[in-house]
């Protein structure tokens, strides 16, 4: 709350090695202080230490990463004996994985490319980074069609990994990358404010071809002082053009509208697809911004043939949305690629345009197509076409023997015994990589075996996996409920809106901790906590108690009865303000009473948007799992009244 998570960090401190699973160790297994010495002593570098440490495990559940943290120490000291077999004994698995990763950059190191090519070629999931590596390799053997798999990812939206730099400066010296790619690629990070990546693309080019970076940082600092002295030939050559458009975009960043006055003086100069994609930029900071003019700038974009990229092409939809401008909506979602235009948001958008012009017959056609889904536009298009929304029957319990199935899959196992080993993120992957290929019946039997063993978000995540089989109790469950009601039912609030935001914001782990700071099952930020805390005054209260779950509970609780009271007591208001802060989901408003949903949409914070999407459903959810009957989340939504509107007696909530 009151933070822009950049990802969920979770750390667990719980007391104990592991805890008692079928078909795993025990609490009390006499080898837990060996495993956590190897632990220990590979994160050190203690060589001596682990060797002694492995030497002592047995029949510990976790030997195998034991085995794993020697061999991975032992191919930093420059030797892979034995790494073939351990991958053998493991195979099928994500430690085969991930050592059999270790090994290529291993084998890349040392320049053995034949070794290190079939090494590629036996990962099962390669990520980006292996891709590259597998690229970087099949290049030295002289395989050319890694030459075109190189130029793609060029013009792939993703950042370049790491591992992908080295083959792609090979190529680019050699002269085998376009320069036309290059230079667009380039024009493409510096929009993005990627400058680190922006400056690597520039060193691939011909110097006559490259952006001179002395200026390119002189811009980045001061672009209106760019612009305000451009020489008179500012758009003679494309390297001048670069530049002047990465100086109108840099002033974009602060104002839009300063940005767009200056360019209207000066675009004339400029090619008509260089002109379009300036609009293009200009126009989705505006939309960013809740500024009027973005609809007519992605117009204007669209009619010099500028391309848009896929937050462009959401943003003009959500720009037309906010102005309730129907007819754009119409053209914006018209104008979609395919992979965009399948999204339940944009199909749902699309129905309600098609909604708006009258043309009912094709509005329900796209409603159908989502309405079901116990998804945020899944509940609303169920609504949309009059059904309630119903949740499917619940799947026949796992039978002892299914249970007994996922106990004895050593992914599984292994994944909860990380995580109760204080490894959350090895444990997590370890589990997700055990799921692969499992059937309905085999998740449902995971997802109680996590259950069983407190691991809840595990137990969410893959009852979300199912495909026609459904438990709904493990997707969205309500742990801690003898606690937690009591405070809710205190403070006033809707229960299962508290579950919606607890499950998104900690998934009911107990100690999880943000990469902002944000703590324990409501993620509560030191600063709020230690402020609700005097506000309601909880005397006793220190730092060190926000992780103890009455206590998060109670402050969690009293913070979100604080933001509804500030709020107009609109859920929407406040579950974006529970995110993001109150002054933001203020300044969110429009001029003029909002629906709210599309408020929820044209959330500029991509992270508050999905989150209050998320939050708003889950309530839906849990409601219908608890009374058996759907509320409306129409209505739930309702209307954010305009900007201002009860500003001047709202407290000041941090």
């Amino acid at each position: 709350m009151n933070k822009k998570h950049i990802g969920l960090l979770l750390l667990l401190t719980l007391p104990g090695l592991l805890l008692p699973l079928p078909g795993l160790a025990q609490a009390a297994h006499p080898e837990d202080a060996a495993f956590q010495a190897a632990r220990e002593a590979f994160v050190k570098g203690e060589r001596i230490k682990l060797t002694r440490a492995v030497a002592q495990l047995k029949t510990h559940p976790l030997t195998p990463w034991a085995t794993y943290f020697k061999l991975s120490q032992q191919l930093e000291d420059g030797s892979d004996v034995g790494l073939a077999e351990f991958i053998d004994q493991q195979a099928g698995t994500y430690l085969a994985e991930k050592a059999r990763g270790d090994w290529l950059k291993w084998l890349i190191r040392k320049e053995e490319w034949t070794a290190a090519s079939v090494q590629y070629s036996r990962l099962e999931r390669p990520d980006a980074e292996a891709n590259c590596r597998g690229i970087d390799v099949r290049l030295r053997l002289g395989d050319t069609a890694a030459v075109a798999e190189a130029r793609a990812l060029l013009a792939s939206p993703a950042p370049l990994a790491e591992p992908c730099l080295p083959p792609l400066a090979r190529l680019a010296a050699a002269g085998e990358l376009p320069v036309d790619g290059l230079q667009e690629r380039l024009r493409n990070q510096l929009a993005l404010g990627k400058i680190k990546e922006a400056r690597t693309i520039a060193g691939w080019l011909p110097t006559t071809e490259s952006l001179p970076w002395r200026t390119v940082d002189a811009i980045t600092d001061h672009p209106a002082r760019y612009l305000a002295s451009l020489p008179e030939k500012y758009a003679e050559t494309r390297r001048d053009r670069e530049l002047v458009m990465f100086a109108v975009q840099r002033v974009a960043r602060s104002d839009a509208r300063v940005a767009a006055a200056r360019w209207q003086e000066i675009e004339s100069r400029f090619p008509a697809a260089e002109r379009g994609f300036v609009w293009g930029r200009l126009a989705l900071r505006a939309a960013l911004s809740h500024q009027s003019e973005a609809t007519g700038w992605f117009d204007k974009a669209a009619a010099l043939g500028g391309t848009l990229d896929e937050e462009q092409h959401a943003w003009r939809i959500r720009a037309a949305l906010r102005s309730g401008n129907w007819p754009a909506v119409t053209r914006a979602v018209s104008a979609l690629p395919d992979n965009l235009a399948s999204q339940p948001e944009w199909l749902y958008w699309r129905a309600r345009a098609h909604a708006a012009a009258r043309e009912q017959e094709a509005a329900q056609a796209l409603y159908a197509r989502i309405a079901g889904q116990p998804s945020f536009y899944g509940i609303l298009a169920s609504e949309a076409l009059g059904r309630p929304f119903m949740l499917p029957p619940r799947a026949t319990q796992p039978s002892a023997e299914e249970l007994a199935a996922a106990a004895s899959r050593p992914g599984l196992a292994r994944g909860i015994g990380l995580i109760r080993a204080e490894m959350r993120i090895e444990g997590i992957r370890e589990w997700n990589w055990a799921l692969k290929g499992l059937d309905d019946r085999q998740l449902l039997a995971a997802a109680e075996m996590a259950s069983s063993h407190e691991v809840i978000d595990r137990a969410i995540s893959t009852a979300d996996r199912t495909r026609n089989e459904h438990d709904y109790a493990r997707r969205y469950p309500t742990p801690f409920y003898a606690k937690v009601e009591p405070r809710v039912r205190e403070v006033g609030l809707d229960p299962d809106w508290v579950y919606g935001l607890m499950r998104q914001e900690s998934r009911f782990i107990m100690d999880a901790k943000s990469s902002a700071g944000a703590k324990g099952l409501m993620q509560l930020m030191p600063a709020t906590a230690k402020w609700v805390a005097k506000k309601i005054g909880m005397n006793d209260f220190h730092p060190g108690r926000v992780t103890d779950m009455d206590i998060n509970v109670i402050l969690g609780t009293n913070y979100m009865r604080m933001v509804m009271d500030s709020l107009d007591n609109h859920p929407v208001l406040a579950s974006a303000a529970y995110n993001a802060g109150p002054g933001r989901a203020r300044k969110w408003r429009a001029e003029q009473p909002l629906e709210g949903a599309i408020y929820a949409e044209t959330i500029p914070f991509n992270e508050t948007r999905d989150y209050v999407k998320k939050v708003m459903a889950n309530a839906i959810n849990y409601a219908t799992l608890a009374n058996g009957t759907a509320p409306s989340l129409t209505a739930r939504l309702g209307t954010i009244r305009a900007r201002g509107f009860g500003d001047g007696t709202a407290e000041t909530l941090p």
